[in-house]
């Protein structure tokens, strides 16, 4: 631990300390955590209802108002009260001093009395009852640069909540993001299921598990990777509009933009293709950002390890988003490379080679493509683009083209160089399902941890038929990242995952 940090603890604990001997006293004269007091109005509301009156106007109104909150500076006679709404300020007099000697900065108060305005046009509440209702024992962080540490803020989010406006702004608009995705669907009849986060067999994706044992049934399970197959078998049930917002756990690595536990909406609609979905998701999407943030455009900033920008970009949602396939993408973003050696195995090998890409002896044409993408276009559509036409060597779920085997009715959607979305047309083709499962199995067997199970049930339910059917799996935590210009995962999951402290 540095002098810095050692010196900061060694003050923190004589504060706490301090706190705790008031918190004694306190419980000598009764009960030190009272549940009585009622508020009867917030800070926004006292603002939006009266901040625009004169000081001269509310003195002859004699408007009362009971808040509670979190007080957060102390200012002379002046307190700054935080509620879950914004703020409003406490007016103590020489009396109501005395009695709130006990009070600190992080301590939750009730404040009652008749509402006033300050000389500098402050609206605050002269305290005439004022009880406390908990006392803080730990000092929030130095109150003018608030919680500053990235580390600190990922371990102990409520303490970032209560000091940093701009994540608790992250946080609402992940909220109402979700809620406007939610309305939307439903407004067009999609169902909400819930479908099992514990499976027997974790399918819907190419992905590591988390494995679990069962004790009462003496049998391993996993943490789902995806809903796909159950909501595919409830349109197979009959449910033609069906769509989960769902946690999903993946044994993987931690990045800027891949956390263990992260959230997706899947949706599925019966006589419906991929072209379909692209068309909805992108009115869904235009319709949230008017929505959510008032504007179609949404603007990003990339910045420097001090913080500085660097770049800045800006993506209407307004606009048609481009369309573009996977191969005619790697020429788009490569026109050096050759479309008859790219259309080739052993010339994709070459190419891939020459860009340093490592390759695996199993991998087939289609995955080399998609190692080349990865590597070269990815992290360059910027602007929202849905790249289609995905080899059905990386896609076991996705129906095959009609024109053209070798690929799939499947789209990913991209913004800022980040994938948000992936879609296709349903596969319902039991036989081919099957097959698809096997070769899967294979790869497995072959060493791939990621690859697929063979789901036998999940075939016994594409026998009884699934209709032609669409369906898309939306990335929410990428997709608030989007939207709050946030540069890391980290930043919109409340309670992202980290490597156990230190300290």
């Amino acid at each position: 631990m540095t002098d810095e940090k050692n010196t900061q603890v060694q003050d923190d604990n004589k504060l706490i300390a301090e706190r705790r001997q008031k918190l004694a006293a306190i419980r000598e004269e009764g009960n030190p955590f009272p549940n009585e007091f009622r508020r009867d109005i917030l800070a926004a509301e006292l603002q939006a209802a009266h901040g625009e009156k004169t000081k001269e106007e509310l003195e002859g109104l004699g408007i009362r108002a009971k808040v509670a909150g979190r007080i957060m500076a102390r200012r002379g006679p002046f307190l700054v009260l935080q509620d879950m709404s914004g703020r409003i300020q406490l007016y103590a007099d020489k009396e109501v001093q005395k009695k709130i000697k006990h009070w600190d900065i992080g301590d939750i108060v009730g404040g009652d009395g008749v509402l006033h305005k300050s000389g500098k046009g402050d609206l605050y509440v002269m305290l005439e009852n004022y009880p406390l209702l908990t006392k803080s024992l730990r000092p929030l962080p130095e109150k003018w640069h608030g919680l500053t540490d990235t580390e600190q803020k990922y371990r102990q989010r409520y303490v970032d909540l209560i000091v940093n406006e701009d994540t608790r702004n992250t946080f609402r608009i992940r909220s109402k993001l979700i809620e406007s995705i939610r309305h939307y669907l439903s407004q067009r009849d999609f169902v909400e299921a819930e479908t099992p986060m514990l499976q027997v067999i974790p399918g819907g994706a190419t992905a590591r598990p988390f494995t679990t044992y069962h004790n009462s049934l003496e049998l391993d399970m996993y943490l789902r990777i995806a809903p796909e197959l159950y909501l595919k078998r409830l349109v197979v049930g009959g449910f033609e509009k069906v769509f989960e917002i769902n946690r999903n756990f993946r044994n993987e690595g931690l990045s800027t933009r891949h956390n263990p536990e992260f959230t997706m909406i899947e949706f599925y609609q019966a006589y419906a293709d991929y072209r379909d979905l692209m068309n909805l998701t992108e009115d869904m999407l235009r319709n949230a950002a008017q929505e959510v943030l008032g504007t179609t455009v949404i603007r990003n900033t990339v910045r420097d390890a001090e913080g500085n920008v660097k770049e800045e970009f800006e993506y209407d949602f307004g606009k048609p988003f481009e369309r573009i396939s996977v191969f005619d993408s790697i020429l788009k973003f490569n026109p050096d490379i050759d479309p008859a050696q790219l259309a080739d195995l052993d010339g994709a090998k070459a190419i891939a080679n020459s860009l340093n890409i490592p390759l695996k002896d199993i991998y087939g044409l289609g995955k080399v493509q998609i190692e080349i993408f990865e590597k070269t276009v990815e992290h360059r559509l910027k602007n929202p683009t849905f790249i289609t036409e995905y080899p059905t060597e990386v896609s076991p779920l996705a129906r095959r083209s009609d024109s053209n085997p070798f690929v799939t009715d499947r789209f990913e959607f991209f913004v800022g160089g980040r994938e948000i979305a992936n879609g296709f047309s349903e596969l319902n083709d039991a036989e081919d399902q099957a097959e698809r499962f096997r070769s899967q199995v294979a790869e497995k067997d072959a060493g791939d941890d990621e690859a697929m199970f063979y789901d036998e049930d999940y075939i016994v339910a594409l026998e009884h038929g699934l209709p032609p059917t669409a369906g898309e799996g939306i990335g929410i935590d990428r997709l608030v990242m989007l939207f709050t210009d946030s540069p890391s995962i980290r930043d919109v999951i409340l309670f992202p995952h980290m490597r156990p402290s230190s300290r």
